[in-house]
């Protein structure tokens, strides 16, 4: 039997985690073509899991990572997708800042190359702007982030 060999750039191939919020499906949508269009072009894989709102993207991250690491194929960084639109109560800023503090934590505490792609805005209108393909598209920036964590990460531990 043959053995199969994998190329050189396929084993320094980036694995990457997307963890996307799905509350405003079309905001995701255009947030993940963004970050999924920077990583392609970098020649990044990635596994791509959806959860319901912004609160549980850390949770989703916490359980994928370590998923990941029990079967030794961990992830170099992740994207987190979605989004947060001011309403007219105070659960605005609870989502926004503990989704945003979950990223943190889990971005120091265990040392992930994190790109935050949480849009927070005050309307439909500022998520469209946004998320457009026109070179302001967050979940393309957000993607940039995580690459570059990794990249600093990398060159921090001599790789």
């Amino acid at each position: 039997m043959a053995k199969k060999t994998v190329s050189a750039k396929k084993r320094n191939a980036l694995r990457m985690l997307i963890v996307e919020a799905r509350f405003y499906e079309a905001i995701s949508d255009a947030l993940l073509a963004g970050a999924v269009r920077v990583l392609d072009e970098a020649g990044a894989t990635y596994d791509r899991i959806a959860v319901p709102g912004a609160l549980e993207v850390p949770a989703a991250i916490a359980m994928a990572v370590d998923a990941a690491q029990k079967k030794r194929a961990p992830y170099d960084g992740v994207v987190a997708l979605g989004c947060v639109i001011q309403g007219e109560t105070y659960h605005f800023e609870l989502v926004s800042n503990e989704s945003a503090r979950g990223l943190m934590d889990l971005s120091v505490s265990r040392q992930l190359a994190i790109g935050n792609g949480i849009l927070t805005v005050d309307n439909e209108a500022q998520a469209r702007a946004r998320s457009t393909d026109d070179g302001r598209n967050k979940g393309a920036s957000a993607a940039r982030a995580a690459l570059s964590m990794v990249a600093l990460k990398r060159k921090l531990a001599g790789h």
